[in-house]
């Protein structure tokens, strides 16, 4: 098992913390905007939005002022939501943060916000990022900031003016400063290397967590994004994990006889769901990770897996065969109170609790189709979102607007796989991206935002 890099570590979480995030409003004169991105009312028309790059105190952090720069324009042209305008069309290549722009100059772009920066390096070494979001049809300065970090984290402070962007903009919470853990394939079909890997959810930052000599599925974040759960193979024996980001340490969470799938967290990070399989029965328990006491949930002939909480912990969705397909259930959290809630035509399976609680995303299996689609709690408001040979497992970004998934290609002419791809795609089905990935990718699990 190979440990998680110290130095990584330090950089992405530990130092950004310790080294202290500062912010606070700049200038006096800022006013809110009426400019906002409705995003209840089905698809949105990209944003025209201009972003300089951020003035440096020197040429080499004048380049890191355009890589902040093009890391928000490439955030927020991947929602879907902001159309970042071409820099070549400028006026201005250069605007000073401490002056109110000239507004003219954008609006004959259509612009309707602008953003820009400066980045200084402090006596102590630490960087100091500041930016400033403008309404440039209204005049008015939406929103400034202030950062200060270390050098080496100037991405992050990139993905969190993201955010501060998206939720001034949209009015909702942004997913930007975000993770994603999967499992990375490689080798041919009968030789499969799969091995835990995790990237910021641009793709940056990308490492792998395990050897590959060791089968591992399912990972799943916990609520503080500091452990992952997953289903590993040791000696061809199932065995769940729970593996520390920051340390690099994992533990055996259980040992369980018979096959056991799909370990998630509670909301509150206080007990693991699973299924586990005794006596070719498949049902539902927790462990309560304190005493790792193991309480059973459903008692049922049928096969009843891939549990999930409600971002409240008071219910539990599944599916379950127990009807005769496989469709979706819900029941309380107690294991009480069981309810169907998917009735159309086809099979349902991995159901996800959006972390907003107002919907259930699902993979849905009719006619040799596999499809990922929304629907509401009680089973109503069913969408699909996107089919394909095969997609399978969704996962939310967490302010519920986005899910990631993975897409399996058609096998190829000589008989081999087809390549496996993790994909994005909010909730109007319009925008769906490839997420690039070194190689193959499935089992997707996308964190909460960073602390």
């Amino acid at each position: 098992m190979n440990t998680v890099n110290s130095e990584y570590q330090k950089a992405n979480r530990l130092s950004f913390i310790s080294g202290l995030l500062v912010l606070f409003f700049l200038g006096s004169e800022m006013a809110f905007a009426d400019l906002r991105i409705d995003v209840t009312q089905g698809r949105a028309d990209p944003m025209p939005i201009a972003l300089n790059d951020f003035v440096g105190v020197d040429d080499n952090y004048n380049q890191v002022g355009s890589d902040i720069s093009l890391v928000i324009a490439q955030n927020l042209e991947r929602s879907g939501l902001f159309a970042p305008i071409n820099k070549e069309a400028f006026i201005k290549k250069a605007v000073p943060l401490d002056r109110r722009p000239e507004f003219s100059n954008w609006k004959v772009l259509n612009a309707q916000a602008m953003v820009h920066g400066r980045v200084n390096i402090e006596a102590d070494g630490r960087l100091n990022i500041q930016f400033r979001l403008w309404d440039t049809f209204a005049e008015q300065q939406m929103v400034g900031n202030s950062y200060f970090t270390t050098p080496k984290n100037w991405r992050r402070v990139a993905h969190i003016i993201s955010d501060l962007i998206y939720k001034r903009i949209t009015g909702e919470d942004g997913y930007f400063d975000t993770r994603i853990v999967y499992i990375s394939e490689s080798g041919s079909k009968d030789r499969r290397r799969k091995r835990l890997a995790i990237m910021d959810q641009d793709g940056a930052n990308h490492r792998f967590l395990t050897d590959g000599s060791d089968l591992v599925l399912t990972p799943r974040f916990s609520p503080t994004m500091q452990e992952i759960t997953y289903l590993g193979y040791y000696n061809k024996k199932p065995r769940v994990y729970i593996f520390n980001i920051d340390t690099g340490q994992q533990e055996v969470l259980g040992d369980f006889p018979g096959m056991t799938f799909a370990p998630r967290f509670s909301p509150d990070g206080s007990k693991v769901i699973m299924s586990l399989a005794k006596s070719g029965v498949t049902d539902i328990y927790t462990m309560d990770l304190a005493t790792r006491r193991v309480r059973r949930l459903t008692n049922s002939p049928a096969i009843d897996t891939s549990p999930t909480f409600s971002p409240d912990g008071a219910r539990v969705v599944f599916n379950s065969d127990r009807g005769g397909t496989q469709q979706i259930y819900v029941m309380n959290a107690n294991g009480k109170s069981v309810k169907r809630i998917s009735f159309g035509d086809g099979r349902y399976a991995t159901p996800v609790w959006s972390p907003r609680g107002d919907l259930i995303a699902f993979t849905k299996m009719r006619k040799g189709v596999f499809s990922i689609g929304v629907m509401k709690p009680d089973g109503t408001g069913e969408r699909i979102l996107t089919s394909g040979y095969l997609v399978e497992s969704p996962t939310w970004a967490p302010n519920g607007r986005v899910l990631i998934f993975f897409r399996q290609m058609r096998p190829k002419a000589n008989g081999r796989s087809g390549p496996v791809k993790l994909f994005s795609i909010d909730l109007t089905g319009f925008n769906e991206r490839e997420i690039i990935t070194p190689n193959d990718a499935s089992d997707p699990a996308w964190s909460p935002l960073n602390n």
